[in-house]
């Protein structure tokens, strides 16, 4: 009887794991399937600024986030 229980635990064990690994696969390629699909349907991205003046910007932009959120933590 306790070697019947064993195999029957040891079917139920491998089923169940079999099952895990199916779904994961079906996951992953679910995945990598819409990444696919996203990437061929997203815009372009925007080609980046070479004028100073804009980098000038974005970095005081970024300075002053920093300075508002050092503020409001004190």
């Amino acid at each position: 009887m306790t070697l019947a229980v064993l195999r029957d635990g040891l079917a139920l064990t491998v089923a169940g794991m079999g099952t895990v690994f199916a779904f994961l696969a079906l996951l992953v390629g679910a995945v990598k399937a819409m990444s696919r699909l996203a990437l061929r349907l997203a815009p372009p991205a925007p080609a980046a600024a070479d004028d100073p003046r804009e980098e000038a910007r974005r970095l005081a932009a970024a300075a002053a986030a920093v300075r508002a959120h050092r503020a409001r933590r004190r």
